[in-house]
């Protein structure tokens, strides 16, 4: 336990925009009784004694960062790097300038000194000054030929420079994706030497592409043999309530229960259902019951673990467990009898929670509706559809939208920021990008799933059970700094309300303006990323204080093990968890990293595919928007098709400056300025297909009006009309996830 603290300790004080007060660390860590509460003040004070800890009465953070750290690096755009110090900087992450990163890799544990030279991003800079271990010994890339010597270009940024290949076999052509095993690794001006470990094919086609970056991710791929064996037995033992299954579970069988989810879901993992009760609703919220098929610690739940999550890419899943359970019996399809953990919500007509019960249930879904159908029937199209759906539907968007008001007023936070869906020819190949279907139905069950899993949350914590929770904590005092610094460059006013409700006054200010994309863009660099942890921190842009996942057992570890606790609740435990939480603590690291890794990789081919085609438009023009500003130039991104390319400084021409903590670049000669969130026109200059890089030449000279942009204060009224961007996303993520 005390190890537990001490992990918990350090994340709390990592995240937190400044020192805490000790109770509240104390109650932040989940020191709630006495037992836990000697633990803490055991793990306090060696954190302390080791001086690891900065104390100042009762304030407690962390010290400023030594003149040498040790951590571990990962490869940055353009030659920098970052490394991750193993004991948390209040500073964050220390930013590796080009050229000093001593040919590190991502994944390598090294030793930095730290310099007074600061990052464009604020925080702290410094080089490698000697690589401690590898932590890559693979990589993957496109095979060459280069004055009579063969090598592996690297694709991605783990590994900056080719890698020597001395073994290559007859069938190893120029142009091939291979998975290289590293042999000798670079030192001072000698590259890295390889063998070749797998042949994935000709780079290009989107499946060698997928198998590419599944090898590069290290994602694991095929089940194991007894998963897959444990997978059928369960399904085989499954019994639907007709022939004596489940006996210990309630029968909601006569409930109108229904799903909406994407046109091309496969995976039903949520079904929903209201009743009017007095001035208000009890909403169900049922979530398929993958704890009843997946035991702790079977082969189904070691591999789960290990996986942590399904990765989704473009004509591919990674399922987290075996499709005979998720896309089967674990699936909420409809007409079919289903296990459930289901979540009674009581409502009143302003949307406040008066109560709630949770029960592991029987349902069986009365119709499957896509997005488009569901808000079709909000439209007044009813369809086909039975008439108890549709009258449920319509229901359900009044507790919804009462729900997102109240939610609103609390702080819940709303980012305007696009989306696109790629169109993909029959061969893989990306032919268009049209913005996704923002209807309405979207947020309703967004709105829903966000309420079940904050009230799962809230009974957890009031049984005093260690838990994964999902916390997002609140940006660092740094970058609320650069955003009032940014935002007085671009004429708005900061909220004056405080916290959230700040961000919300500067967000609504902005809403219709030119400047609005990059205003939204501008607060979410100020956020925090969310993640899995056992602190007691809420959940920032949701405005929650307690808040886990329990909606998407099927494709999520940690709402699995939420279940389990749930579960270990409604058959009579007192204290459902682990006692220690410390291995529940790594756990939750563990699902962060493979929560991120499924990001990286999922954006990293859809960049590519885009980039593909890219690469046959050379000189064509692109609209954009300028994202980011750093010294040698602007970061542009495609309106239509969301890749971000980069346009030099040099190349607008030699009287360009840029000043990057304002955003801005402009000309002495001409007085032409872009600032973040300017509209440009830009051509497809060079694609650099194994590195993801874009370069961008300027196709239309920028205004020359420093005025060009309206402005007005949090509060005010539009200069100009017009509505926000369709296609929006929410910082919460479909289904509060």
């Amino acid at each position: 336990m005390k190890e537990h603290f001490r992990q918990t300790i350090l994340q709390i004080l990592a995240t937190s925009p400044r020192p805490l007060d000790v109770d509240r660390l104390a109650a932040d860590a989940g020191a709630v009784d006495p037992e836990r509460q000697a633990a803490f003040r055991i793990a306090f004070e060696e954190l302390r004694d080791e001086g690891r800890l900065r104390v100042h009465g009762r304030r407690v953070g962390l010290p400023p960062a030594p003149a040498r750290i040790a951590g571990t690096f990962r490869t940055g755009p353009r030659g920098c790097g970052f490394v991750a110090a193993d004991d948390a900087l209040a500073e964050g992450d220390v930013y590796i300038h080009a050229g000093e990163t001593m040919a590190a890799m991502t994944g390598d544990r090294v030793a930095v000194r730290i310099d007074g030279r600061g990052r464009r991003e604020g925080g702290i800079a410094g080089c490698v000054v000697e690589i401690l271990r590898r932590g890559t010994s693979q990589v993957v890339g496109r095979l060459e030929q280069r004055e009579g010597q063969w090598v592996c270009l690297p694709q991605g940024r783990v590994v900056a420079e080719p890698v020597v290949i001395d073994d290559v076999k007859p069938a190893d052509r120029e142009g091939v994706k291979v998975v290289v095993e590293i042999v000798r690794y670079p030192l001072g001006d000698e590259p890295a030497h390889g063998v070749i470990v797998e042949n994935l094919g000709a780079a290009g086609p989107v499946d060698v592409e997928t198998r590419a970056i599944i090898r590069e991710y290290g994602l694991p791929e095929a089940f194991a043999p007894d998963t897959l064996e444990e997978a059928r037995a369960r399904v085989a033992a499954f019994l639907p309530p007709e022939q004596g299954g489940a006996p210990d579970r309630e029968d909601f069988t006569g409930l109108t229960v229904f799903t909406i989810d994407p046109d091309d879901a496969r995976d039903y993992d949520d079904a929903i259902s209201i009743v009017p009760a007095g001035d208000g609703w009890t909403l169900g919220v049922h979530i398929a019951d993958v704890s009843a098929f997946v035991p702790e610690g079977s082969a189904l739940d070691r591999d789960a673990a290990l996986r942590g999550n399904s990765v989704y890419f473009p004509r591919r899943v990674l399922p987290m467990l075996p499709e005979v359970l998720s896309n089967g019996v674990c699936s909420l399809q409809e007409g079919q009898p289903r296990w459930v953990k289901s979540a009674f919500l009581d409502f009143d007509r302003q949307g406040n929670v008066l109560g709630a019960r949770f029960a592991n249930g029987v349902i069986r879904s009365a119709r499957r509706l896509t997005y488009t159908q569901a808000q079709a029937i909000l439209d007044g199209d009813a369809g086909d559809h039975p008439a108890r759906v549709v009258a449920d539907l319509r229901e359900m968007e009044r507790l919804s939208r009462a729900i997102e008001v109240r939610r609103r007023a609390q702080g819940m936070l709303h980012l305007d920021l696009p989306e696109v869906d790629l169109v993909l020819s029959p061969d893989g190949r990306v032919t268009d990008a049209n913005p996704p279907d923002a209807s309405y139905t979207h947020t309703l069950i967004e709105m829903f799933m966000v309420e079940a899993n904050e009230a799962v949350a809230r009974l957890l914590h009031s049984l005093k059970a260690p838990f994964i929770r999902r916390i997002h904590p609140e940006g660092a005092t740094d970058a609320v700094r650069r955003l009032s610094t940014f935002l007085g460059a671009v004429g708005v006013r900061a909220g004056r309300r405080g916290g959230a409700h700040s961000l919300q006054d500067i967000l609504e200010a902005v809403k219709g303006l030119p400047q609005a994309y990059a205003v939204n863009l501008a607060v979410l660099k100020t956020l925090n990323r969310a993640e899995y942890s056992t602190a007691t921190i809420g959940h920032f842009a949701l405005a929650s204080k307690h808040y886990c996942h329990f909606t998407s057992p099927i494709r999520r570890y940690p709402d699995l093990t939420v279940h389990r606790q749930l579960d270990a609740h409604l058959r009579g435990g007192s204290r459902p968890g682990i006692a220690d939480g410390t291995a529940l603590t790594s756990l939750a690291e563990h699902c962060t990293m493979t929560e991120r890794k499924a990001e990286a990789a999922e954006k990293d081919l859809k960049t590519l595919l885009v980039l593909q085609l890219f690469a046959g438009r050379i000189g064509e023009q692109l609209e954009g928007v300028v994202t980011g500003v750093i010294g040698a130039g602007l970061f542009v991104q495609s309106t239509r098709y969301l890749v971000e390319g980069f346009l030099r400084l040099e190349d607008l021409g030699p009287d360009w400056a840029s000043d990057p903590e304002r955003g801005l670049a402009t000309s002495s000669r001409t007085g032409g300025r872009l600032r973040l969130g300017d509209p440009v026109t830009v051509r497809i200059k060079r694609v650099d297909l194994d590195r993801r890089r874009l370069d961008l030449g300027l196709a239309a000279r920028p205004p020359v009006d420093p005025n060009a942009w309206a402005t007005r204060g949090s509060g005010g009224k539009d200069r100009k009309g017009g509505k926000g961007g369709k296609g929006a996303k929410r910082h919460t993520g479909r289904k509060g996830r």
